[in-house]
C-alpha cells in the first residue's frame, strides 16, 4: 500500500477502532470513501451492547443502500481495519459496494485469537472472496497489520483477566 491518501484512510479506521475499544467494544473501524476521494460515512463496533450484527462494514452497507445511488455504491471504497466476516461481505456484495481496502485479513485475525485462547466465534471465518466473489478486495495492509493486532490484543487479553502472548 503505497497511495498515501488510501493509506490516511486505512490510519483513520485504525483511529475509529481504538474509539472502540476505548468504549468497551471490539475494535474494529471503517470507512467509506467516494469515487472523489471524499469520506462519506465511517463507523467503529457497537457489539458490546448486545446485538452483534453492528459491525461499522454492515452499517455502512446500510448507509449507503439508504443515501448513494447504485453507481455511487459501486465506485465507493469501504476502508477498514479488519477483513469483512462473512455477513458484512454479504451486505456489501448484496448492496452493491464497490472495493474493500483491509488492514488484517480474517485469517490473521482467527490466528491471533486462537495464540490467546479465544474461542472461536459462531460463524465460520471466510475470506471475503469465498463469500462475494464479484467484489475486489485488496490486503492486508503489513505497514498497519501490527497496530491493529495490538488493539486486538488489549482487548482480548484485558478481557481475559491480563492473558499474554
Amino acid at each position: 500500500m503505497t497511495n498515501p491518501s488510501e493509506l490516511a484512510y486505512l490510519r483513520r479506521c485504525v483511529e475509529l477502532a481504538t474509539e472502540a475499544l476505548e468504549a468497551g467494544d471490539e475494535p474494529f473501524g471503517s470507512v467509506l470513501v467516494g469515487a472523489d476521494g471524499t469520506v462519506l460515512a465511517e463507523d467503529h463496533n457497537r457489539v458490546a451492547g448486545g446485538d452483534r450484527t453492528r459491525h461499522p462494514e454492515f452499517e455502512l452497507a446500510r448507509w449507503s443502500a439508504a443515501r448513494l445511488t447504485p453507481q455511487e455504491r459501486a465506485a465507493a471504497t469501504v476502508y477498514t481495519s479488519g477483513e469483512h466476516c462473512p455477513m458484512c461481505a454479504a451486505a456489501h456484495a448484496w448492496v452493491g459496494l464497490g472495493r474493500i481496502v483491509y488492514i488484517a485479513s480474517s485469517e490473521q485475525l482467527a490466528d491471533w485469537l486462537g495464540a490467546w485462547g479465544v474461542p472461536p466465534p459462531p460463524v465460520r471465518t471466510l475470506p471475503v472472496r469465498d463469500v462475494a466473489p464479484g467484489v475486489v478486495v485488496e490486503g492486508p495492509v503489513p505497514e498497519l497489520v501490527e497496530e491493529v493486532r495490538a488493539l486486538h490484543r488489549r482487548f482480548h487479553t484485558e478481557a481475559a483477566g491480563g492473558a499474554d502472548d
